[in-house]
């Protein structure tokens, strides 16, 4: 291994949601980058795709060769698959391995920081303010987007509230809609918990959801720090059906979840790998694989680059249980 902090074990499940860090989605934060927009999925690329998992990982870096990845919280079974399959070590023993500071941390150590620990990055969309300093600094980055995502809605499984629309959760969002009643449900408040600035959910729920329209400033004790924590605090809240919150499919599907929760339809679609691969479900985005444009053709962080891009990346994203983009 390279001499790069890495997490124990102990900090490794910590880090899948007991302290819960914030998972974000990528953007290009004003520097100068290159990127590429994908298309819906149709069913023969899904079919190609499905075919793809089935390539045999041939392992073309030693751990000592392996890039120093950051990320977003999301993305940790991802890297620790990665680096399984390019190094040939076992998947337990890359899941200690790995490590990331969250996603706005994440893209300063790399592009604001030029930080020598970090080569790569698998990542959500910075929030605005770090955006800003990236495009300070100036650091010419590469970009490309490896594998999508969407934000899910999550209420207590006692709510008897199915789905909402767009326009429903703005209205819940903005304080035009207060009780569960107005929705369907229960005579009941609605509590809708938000994340912190800085957090990558929340940068996602203001570009996917909210966009130019109102939103209504969350209390501190309905904006937690962690992911973990605001999945503990809507399965729990007052020991009711009153709270809604939420998180990145990838996140509560399988990394972390608490009994009692169930995810909320949008437009009538329910969250699944299907509806984001096909993209039905319709808060998709994608996560991105960074790394700086100066970075050599021959360097690990290259090599692991362009291989997310060929038939063995893709089986790599699968095989870690998410949606190749």
């Amino acid at each position: 291994m390279t001499d790069r902090p890495i997490l124990s074990r102990r900090s490794f499940l910590a880090a899948l949601g007991l302290t819960g860090a914030a998972a974000l989605l990528a953007g290009c934060g004003g520097s100068p980058v290159s990127s590429s927009s994908e298309a819906p999925a149709s069913s023969e690329a899904l079919a190609s795709s499905a075919a793809s998992s089935q390539v045999e990982p041939e392992p073309f870096l030693t751990p000592d060769e392996f890039p120093g990845l950051d990320g977003s919280t999301a993305c940790i079974p991802l890297m620790a698959q990665m680096m399984a399959d390019t190094t040939g070590i076992d998947l337990a023993e890359a899941q200690s391995a790995v490590t990331v500071s969250t996603t706005a941390y994440a893209w300063e150590n790399l592009a604001v920081y030029d930080s020598i620990y970090v080569q790569m990055l698998l990542v959500y969309e910075a929030p605005d303010y770090v955006k800003d300093e990236m495009e300070q600094a100036g650091i010419p980055l590469e970009q490309k987007a490896v594998g999508r995502d969407a934000l899910v809605f999550i209420v207590n499984q006692d709510n008897p509230v199915q789905g909402l629309t767009l326009d429903q959760l703005r209205d819940i969002y903005a304080g035009r809609v207060t009780n569960w009643k107005e929705l369907g449900g229960a005579d009941s408040p609605i509590v809708a918990f938000q994340r912190g600035e800085d957090s990558g959910s929340q940068t996602l729920f203001k570009k996917l959801l909210i966009g130019d329209g109102e939103r209504m400033e969350a209390p501190t004790e309905l904006a937690p720090a962690a992911m973990g924590e605001l999945v503990d605090r809507v399965a729990e809240y007052n020991n009711s059906a009153s709270a809604i919150g939420f998180s990145v499919y990838y996140y509560i599907d399988q990394m972390y979840s608490q009994p009692g929760l169930r995810l909320l339809a949008v437009e009538g679609v329910e969250p699944s790998a299907q509806t984001i691969a096909d993209q039905s479900y319709p808060l998709c985005n994608d996560f991105y694989a960074v790394i700086r444009a100066s970075a050599a053709a021959d360097s690990p962080e290259r090599q692991l680059y362009d291989w997310l891009s060929t038939p063995a990346g893709a089986a790599c994203i699968r095989k870690a249980g998410y949606v190749p983009a």
